[in-house]
């Protein structure tokens, strides 16, 4: 079955196609660009090239797996967007999977890991993984030296992600280089299971874990005299 992934949690604004069987699940095309301001933009197309890669058509999809974030609110609706819309056109299956778990599931080799992204404001979205990469606490908004000391009471001892790198030194903590935003083909298999079964699509309900910046207003200031 031919499976579209999209990711746009962070600044890596990823379409990736894969092929998932009762074998596994392999990557077949990918395109990934790092641009923060520019997620609307990159997005359809890099879902076309990746089509193209493969000499695909959008109706030759089976479902849409997509990074439900935690993420900043205009770059990861997106991807989410991208992704119902398609799904809904297409008559196919969407699922989706923690964007965090992208990093952590494939960061963990065996050992505890912190996954984090920027979360902006000084702040990271994270969560923690043990050794086989189930998450087992987060996801979660804070700022580094609380993600750091969570961390060291569940005994991690390694982290990854871009927020991981950009906040090494608060965190104290030796950071993997690889991956350093969400894995497609972590959360392509993430999703196989569910792939495989044929289970019904999912609503695509977005992990923003902060409440919006703007407000409604509480009232109306008069114009007229």
């Amino acid at each position: 079955m031919l499976v579209l992934v999209v990711d746009s949690s962070t600044p890596a604004v990823t379409a990736a196609l894969v092929e998932v069987s009762a074998d596994g699940v392999a990557a077949r095309a990918q395109r990934c660009t790092v641009d923060a301001r520019a997620h609307g933009e990159l997005l359809a197309p890099q879902v076309d090239a990746v089509l193209a890669d493969v000499g695909a058509r959008p109706g030759d999809l089976a479902a849409i797996v997509a990074g439900l974030g935690p993420g900043p609110f205009t770059g990861l609706r997106v991807g989410l967007v991208t992704a119902a819309t398609m799904g809904q056109v297409l008559g196919i299956p969407t699922y989706g999977v923690c964007s965090l778990d992208g990093i952590g599931h494939p960061a963990a080799a065996g050992e505890p890991v912190l996954a984090a992204s920027d979360a902006r404001r000084r702040e990271v979205y994270w969560a923690v993984y043990d050794g086989a990469g189930q998450r087992i606490a987060g996801p979660n908004v804070d700022t580094p030296s609380v993600a750091a000391e969570r961390a060291r009471g569940l005994a991690v001892t390694v982290a990854a992600g871009d927020g991981a790198h950009r906040y090494a030194d608060v965190l104290g903590l030796p950071v993997r280089e690889e991956p350093r935003y969400p894995d497609a083909l972590a959360l392509a298999r993430l999703a196989a299971e569910r792939i495989r079964a044929g289970a019904p699509g999912e609503p695509l309900s977005p992990l923003y874990l902060r409440r919006p910046d703007a407000v409604a207003a509480t009232g109306h200031k008069p114009v007229l005299q």
